[in-house]
């Protein structure tokens, strides 16, 4: 039982510190939109238990600056022919989470549906603002895939460690409803984020999350997974920023966010009991990081932290529950065709 436990000791060990590390390290370099870099750490340390290699990092950053740069060729088509840009975006993103349910490199969907929707929306107010926001990903990547090794250096695999299961490839026609779900639950933020990138492009990240953990969701288990962890990430958004109110200084930003991805990661990997998933968890973090982050900017720039909190708050709990909508009507209405099929 101890030569078990000790594989997700290390990994839990990982991902906190690789996180807060990485969180550190973003804001002390001072790097654009520096919270992004720890989200993109969260992303790695939980999908991968072995370090990159040297060439599989640059392989990544490679794919990502591609992924993401396929959002400019979106832009003329979005500024001059708008309905035929949304669907295409649309169908481009169905596409995108079908190729991750059927078997395909879930970071690249991932990253994929970031290039999509962020660079498109952040592009079409401004191709200036496009650059730099791709100049943004791959900075916080960069420095992600660098901690990823760190990490590992830290909290080594065991020797003889199985490998994380992988997620099950669905077949082609369950995969194609769970896509056009995943890619129904992403586009209203992305909407919304066309009409004022600037407001609303940390929205396309939440949707981002919110569409791939639609993708094992259910009916009945959409509300507690979807709003019930973007509850939770905003309640311990809430408690880091007091606990960090107590003491400013980036080791303590540092602290608690290890403290803090401690505490999430035992239940990330089944030290103590729970009813809800991995994907909750992971959620909940992710929820969590990207409230904060835009919390720290706020301070910076002299803005209200607590009505812009709020706001995003509210948004964040409206795109879960029409994620969970989205659940359940694609869900009630795969199940009334199918009680219609002939022989049913």
């Amino acid at each position: 039982m101890a030569t078990r436990r000790e594989p997700r000791a290390q990994r839990a060990l990982r991902l906190a510190s690789g996180t807060a590390l990485c969180l550190a390290v973003s804001y002390a370099l001072g790097l654009p939109l520096p919270f992004i870099a720890p989200l993109f750490a969260l992303f790695l340390l939980a999908k991968l238990n072995r370090p990159l290699s040297l060439k599989a990092g640059l392989g990544l950053t490679l794919v990502v600056l591609l992924t993401t740069g396929s959002g400019l060729l979106l832009i003329p088509l979005l500024r001059y022919a708008a309905v035929s840009g949304v669907l295409l975006v649309g169908l481009c993103l169905f596409l995108a989470f079908r190729h991750g349910l059927t078997g395909g490199n879930g970071l690249v969907t991932t990253f994929l549906v970031i290039g999509l929707t962020m660079i498109s929306a952040a592009g079409t107010a401004d191709f200036g603002l496009a650059l730099l926001v791709i100049n943004a990903l791959v900075q916080n990547l960069l420095l992600a895939v660098l901690m990823l090794p760190v990490g590992h250096w830290l909290f080594p695999e065991p020797a003889g460690a199985q490998a994380l299961p992988a997620e099950p490839a669905l077949s082609t026609a369950e995969a194609g409803w769970v896509a056009l779900r995943a890619a129904l639950v992403v586009l209203p933020a992305w909407l919304l984020a066309l009409i004022d990138p600037a407001s609303y492009m940390a929205i396309i990240l939440k949707s981002v999350g919110l569409g791939q953990q639609s993708c094992s969701a259910t009916a009945r288990t959409a509300a507690r997974e979807l709003i019930g962890s973007t509850l939770l990430g905003g309640l311990l958004a809430v408690l880091f920023w007091w606990a960090l109110g107590l003491f400013v200084h980036l080791w303590m930003f540092f602290l608690w966010m290890l403290l803090f991805g401690l505490l999430v990661a035992r239940k990330l990997y089944g030290f103590s009991p729970t009813r809800q998933s991995p994907g909750f968890w992971l959620n909940s973090l992710v929820t969590m990081t990207i409230l904060l982050g835009l919390s720290v900017q706020d301070s910076a720039n002299g803005q209200d932290v607590y009505s812009a909190f709020a706001m995003r708050m509210g948004l964040f709990i409206a795109i879960s529950l029409y994620a969970c909508l989205m659940v359940y009507l694609l869900d009630r209405y795969r199940q009334l065709r199918h009680l219609r099929q002939p022989g049913c």
